[in-house]
């Protein structure tokens, strides 16, 4: 799909809008703000989750039952997310509501008043959620691997805080993090529905428009060089749960699309990745199994994730390392190199027909790249890959590189 079938504009105040008019009955619009858990103050550890948690609980015009009710009564959802680097507040309805949609995003990102009682009831909610994770070393394996990998960075934070940090975090706080860092310039606005693009421009602009933040604005370092590792934390749990990756480059190198395309490959979701047939099929060393890539602005991380029993970790670990070697060494044949490549853009295709998933992906893309990069795009620079770029890719995946955590 080519650039001109998106309606991409900016407002005087520096908001910028992505629009994709979509036939069907439904309307998606979001608000993708470029600030997430690594942009918290020191001392403010779990703040931009926090954020994201309590203004739904009132602005100077609405309650927080009139906020949850405002799309819920027309049959439509609202939410949002926390990331290391983003925030995203999105909604769905049925065509016809996205004036609806755009005032109400409008009015929870402007006028967000962080009630001090539902600041207080939702603190607790936030706790219980910190507690769920600790409890589920699947879960929280992630969370410690990264705050090793990125040990001395605002990175190796976790999303959601301590207790004691959520416990400290006040109504002040959070406005101030709105005020600081929910700037126009950062943000982009979504929307995939049915209306022309003259009307999603006039009620961006009506609304959006009016969005004063000039705040401080992103101050980003990026992590120091990582320090390998090889850890197990005893949990008295049957099952032993195990990361192993390493560091790697940032979203914006021109690798990343021979990455990705290595990492599905090795540890993709189907039952016929590498991994899945060498450590489960094969041996039965593993319950599960799978590889992921997570790129940053600045830094990332490719990682392999195992469930296993505790003395098979060291077994896999060499079949994960001699894979990898392999890869470094030898070039991919043009027959498997075509069929990897052919696995991995059906899988991306099937992704996108989720119409939600595509339209806040729009989103996300002009916010970080200044472009969409839809499927189309994706396609042909995964088309482009060589079996060089493998090679060289595999390289930095190279033991020497990697770290290991396991909790079991």
């Amino acid at each position: 799909m080519t650039q001109q079938k998106y309606n991409i504009f900016t407002l005087p105040n520096g908001l910028r809008i992505v629009h994709r008019q979509t036939e069907g009955h439904v309307s998606y619009a979001g608000v993708v703000i470029k600030a997430g858990s690594r942009d918290e103050p020191e001392c403010r550890h779990g703040l931009a989750h926090f954020v994201e948690h309590t203004v739904f609980k009132g602005t100077l015009h609405r309650s927080g039952w009139n906020i949850n009710n405002r799309m819920e009564s027309i049959g439509g959802e609202l939410n949002a997310y926390t990331s290391k680097e983003e925030t995203v507040i999105y909604t769905n309805s049925p065509a016809g509501h996205t004036e609806r949609a755009f005032e109400l995003l409008y009015d929870l990102i402007a006028f967000a008043s962080f009630p001090r009682k539902e600041v207080e009831r939702e603190r607790d909610v936030v706790i219980e959620e910190i507690y769920s994770y600790l409890d589920n070393p699947g879960e929280s394996v992630f969370d410690e691997f990264e705050d090793r990998i990125y040990a001395g960075s605002a990175l190796g934070r976790t999303i959601l805080g301590s207790v004691y940090s959520v416990g400290e975090l006040t109504p002040d706080d959070c406005r101030s993090f709105i005020r600081d860092l929910y700037r126009p310039a950062d943000m982009v606005v979504y929307c995939a529905d049915p209306s022309p693009a003259s009307k999603i421009e006039a009620l961006a602009s009506r609304y959006f428009g009016r969005l004063d933040f000039p705040g401080s604005g992103i101050r980003r370092t990026p992590p120091p060089a990582a320090t390998r590792f090889s850890e197990t934390l005893p949990r008295q749990g049957h099952q032993a749960h195990t990361l192993y990756g390493a560091r790697v480059f940032g979203r914006d190198d021109s690798r990343s699309h021979a990455l990705f395309l290595l990492n599905n490959y090795l540890g993709g979701p189907g039952m016929s990745s590498v991994l899945n047939q060498q450590l489960r099929e094969r041996r039965g060393y593993v319950y599960t199994v799978d590889s992921n890539v997570s790129l940053l602005s600045d830094c990332g991380l490719w990682t392999v994730y195992l469930g296993s029993d505790l003395r098979s970790v060291e077994k896999c670990i060499k079949i994960i390392d001699r894979e990898i070697a392999q890869l470094a060494s030898d070039r991919l044949s043009g027959r498997r190199l075509e069929r990897a490549k052919r696995q991995y853009i059906g899988q991306l295709q099937v992704a996108s027909d989720h119409r939600e998933s595509m339209a806040m992906s729009m989103g996300k893309s002009l916010a970080y790249f200044g472009e969409i990069h839809d499927i189309d795009w994706l396609s042909e620079k995964i088309q482009a890959v060589t079996a060089d770029e493998i090679r060289d890719v595999a390289a930095l995946l190279a033991p020497d590189r990697c770290s290991r955590l396991t909790i079991c």
